[in-house]
């Protein structure tokens, strides 16, 4: 069994993890495969989350920070080029998650840093968490990927991976936070270069192989068919959004005119069921918003935009339809 290696030249984060996706899946696995890559600013959720509750993202939309869906499980990370992120894809007969870790681990000895594996996914550098990783197994074959701290911004992680609703529940996987650190606490040299080739160093000593390494460019990866489908597929909202799982969410707002409690149920990123509640003297008007907003994506511009035309078939209702749709703005993604 041979040993591979290839660098992806991209900071795109869907190509990147399309990359990985086909090669998971279309590559012909007589090699134990090394991928390495960083990606520009973004949020990347497990494929079971929601994001709602994961990360802030009108913040994220705000500042134009992608927030991308991956395969495997696990849960949210920030990441930005101050991050490095590696992939094992092996055989399923050969995959080996200790001696994946140990890879990592070893590579970060060469910088003077001693990190541990600690529980199934992490690995700690006195006692912060460094790295996480998520993996993915099918029958024959699986992979392992995880992420590096080197120099990440931690205070826009904090910021975008902080949920803006707190009256959300949802049915989807949580992430657990932990404490983090950049490696540069603990060795203020090391890099991204330079750790990704320790690595390198490691996969190869450890596969017992000589060196293979391939750099793939964006407009190699962009003119393979398959790939470049998954790449579409990967930015559309219907993954993004349309796989969270179903959750609920309650808003209150007290308005000069009365008071609204909003009860929303989701799943697969539309609203199914909305109630509200409220002493408003209209009542066709609570009736109008329960109607208008249902089926409609769960998002503050679709929902503002479907409370539009109440405007014009109650037309003594147009202040307080737009005072609803800027409470919405506010308080939705």
């Amino acid at each position: 069994m041979g040993a591979k290696c290839f660098i992806l030249e991209s900071n795109d984060p869907w190509l990147n993890l399309s990359t990985e996706d086909w090669i998971f899946k279309n590559m012909d696995l007589s090699d134990d495969i090394l991928l390495l890559w960083r990606n520009e600013k973004s949020v990347i959720i497990g494929r079971n989350q929601n994001p709602w509750a994961e990360c802030n993202i009108k913040k994220l939309e705000e500042n134009k920070v992608n927030l991308v869906r991956r395969q495997s499980g696990g849960g949210a990370v920030f990441q930005d080029l101050g991050n490095s992120i590696f992939s094992f894809i092996s055989p399923r007969k050969n995959y080996d998650r200790k001696r994946n870790f140990q890879i990592i681990i070893n590579a970060l000895k060469k910088f003077n840093i001693t990190a541990e594996q600690a529980g199934r996914n992490d690995i700690l550098v006195n006692g912060k968490k460094v790295s996480g990783s998520a993996f993915k197994e099918n029958p024959d074959r699986a992979f392992h990927h995880g992420t590096l701290l080197i120099n990440v911004n931690l205070s826009e992680m904090s910021d975008y991976l902080t949920p803006s609703q707190k009256k959300l529940l949802s049915k989807g996987t949580q992430s657990v936070r932990s404490r983090v650190a950049n490696l540069t606490e603990f060795n203020s040299s090391i890099s991204h270069d330079l750790l990704m080739e320790a690595i390198i160093d490691e996969f190869f000593k450890e596969s017992n192989s000589e060196k293979k390494i391939e750099t793939l460019t964006p407009e190699f990866l962009m003119d393979i068919p398959e790939l470049k489908y998954y790449y579409e597929f990967m930015k559309s909202h219907d993954w993004r959004f349309g796989e969270t799982p179903q959750f609920q969410h309650h808003l209150t707002e007290r308005f000069d005119w009365a008071t609204i409690d909003l009860h929303l149920n989701s799943d697969a990123g539309k609203i199914n069921k909305a109630k509200v509640f409220s002493d408003c003297l209209d009542t066709q008007l609570i009736e109008e918003i329960e109607k208008a907003i249902h089926n409609v994506n769960y998002h503050s511009e679709y929902i503002a935009k479907s409370l539009e035309p109440i405007k014009e078939k109650l037309p003594h209702t147009s202040v307080q339809i737009t005072d609803v749709q800027a409470w919405l703005r506010k308080e939705l993604a």
